[in-house]
């Protein structure tokens, strides 16, 4: 496999982002659209029964009422004892296989390359700034009180929701992680592994009585930035504001 910087994997990541400078007039391809449902008209019918009876009953309801949430009380902080089980939910160890500690959320290989930051501006008994959830040891390091809300709002195409949230969590992607041993396809395992970390947590915010909204806009070059990273092993590629409904 060639050096991870010369991959198609890693041109492609360099020519999708986004910048400040360029966003409004970098030409996007003419794609044309296409139907909003997949049908096939002649093939047999099969009406699907809506009387399901899981073993688990609180689930159902917190699929039903899942929704990107861009509106946040921000009275009282979040507890931090909800934060710690939005942390679990996401990437919490859960079992150990040999020399892989299993997580709440599967990784192709089991190598899990996502990490996690917090941008935490209202979580009692935390000071608000930047976080790293270290998974092994089950907690936050805190890498700079100067980080705030504004600051992720910002790097996130200035959407004004992020900066009213309770904490944005960022994930990052360290790309070795995957990609020595699954070459240019372990790009794509990336992806998938982060938006399996979202769904846990936007499941137990909901449980919490909170909500969450994912966020693929960003600059990318800022984000990174904004968290510390070289820029060249390890990079942005997904983010959710968390708050009080």
């Amino acid at each position: 496999m060639p050096e991870l910087r010369t991959t198609k994997a890693m041109e492609y990541l360099e020519q999708s982002c986004h910048d400040r400078a360029t966003i409004r007039h970098r030409r996007r391809p003419e794609i044309a659209g296409t139907a909003r449902f997949k049908t096939y008209p002649e093939a047999e019918r099969i009406v699907l029964p809506v009387d399901w009876s899981p073993d688990e009953p609180r689930l159902l309801p917190l699929l039903q009422k899942r929704r990107s949430q861009r509106r946040y009380a921000g009275a009282e902080p979040l507890a931090l004892r909800d934060l710690s089980f939005m942390l679990w939910a996401a990437q919490g160890i859960t079992a150990r296989m040999g020399n892989h500690y299993l997580r709440t959320a599967p990784s192709a290989g089991a190598l899990y390359p996502i990490e996690t930051y917090l941008v935490v501006e209202r979580v009692a008994g935390l000071t608000a700034g930047l976080y790293h959830f270290e998974v092994e040891h089950f907690q936050l390091k805190r890498l700079s009180a100067e980080v705030r809300g504004k600051d992720a709002a910002h790097v996130c195409l200035d959407q004004d929701f992020i900066g009213q949230a309770d904490l944005t969590f960022f994930w990052t992607a360290i790309f070795r992680r995957s990609m020595a041993k699954y070459g240019e396809r372990g790009l794509r395992y990336l992806f998938l592994d982060a938006g399996h970390i979202c769904q846990n947590l936007l499941l137990a915010a909901e449980s919490l009585s909170c909500g969450g909204c994912p966020v693929a806009a960003f600059y990318d070059q800022e984000a990174g930035a904004l968290l510390g990273l070289d820029g060249r092993n390890e990079a942005v590629i997904y983010a959710a504001s968390v708050g009080r409904k």
